[in-house]
């Protein structure tokens, strides 16, 4: 029982992190920038925002996008990150599938408890391999920025692809370390007496 509560629990945090993944991915977000010193951008109202797929500037009623479409000038970070960062968000689609698969919930005929707790192992390690892509992306995409210029803040984007690449490692990893053993994966027994203590008299049920 212990062990399904706890493939559950990672199951959701997997889930979850993969979405603020995908969205951390999809928006631009990512850093506050600022092209001249602090206080001569706070003076004149105007910041810039820095992503994956375009430069936007921010001023008084005023927010427009420059779209990063010319990959042969775009800086190698920026394409590094966006590869780890479409890497992670492809490799959720099969990791949530795997483990929707071996939920408690979830019955496909008579397969045995080995060949879930396979699929479960598999979608575990996705999911591990999906929140590295997701950490050196967020991390590595900061730290280059900074150097090309100054950075204000960190933008809702990077928070939520930290907070996603987050929640995926600690799901994958109590999905891999935390799901009991390959003979007992999947079963829930409980047995109980109708009328007579006697053992013939007992039922299994399964859950």
């Amino acid at each position: 029982m212990v062990a399904t509560c706890l493939h559950l629990a990672g199951f959701v945090c997997s889930f979850v992190g993969w979405i603020g993944v995908v969205v951390a991915t999809a928006t631009n977000d990512w850093v506050v920038t600022c092209g001249y010193t602090i206080t001569t951008c706070r003076k004149m109202d105007e910041l810039g925002s820095k992503g994956l797929w375009a430069d936007c500037v921010m001023a008084t009623g005023l927010y427009h996008c420059k779209p990063l479409v010319d990959i042969l000038i775009l800086p190698g970070y920026v394409q590094a990150c966006r590869a780890l960062m479409i890497a992670a968000s492809v490799l959720g689609l099969p990791a949530i599938f795997l483990l929707i698969t071996v939920l408690p919930c979830i019955r496909m005929g008579h397969e045995p408890g080995a060949a879930k707790y396979r699929r479960s192992q598999l979608g575990g390690i996705l999911i591990i391999l999906l929140a590295m892509c997701g950490v050196v992306a967020t991390i590595w995409f900061p730290v280059c920025a900074h150097r090309e210029t100054t950075i204000m803040s960190f933008g809702y984007s990077l928070y939520t692809g930290w907070i996603g690449s987050a929640l995926c490692l600690f799901g994958g990893c109590v999905i891999v370390c935390c799901s009991g053993d390959a003979q007992t994966f999947g079963e829930n027994r409980f047995y109980y007496a109708s009328g007579s203590s006697s053992p013939t008299h007992a039922k299994s049920a399964h859950v």
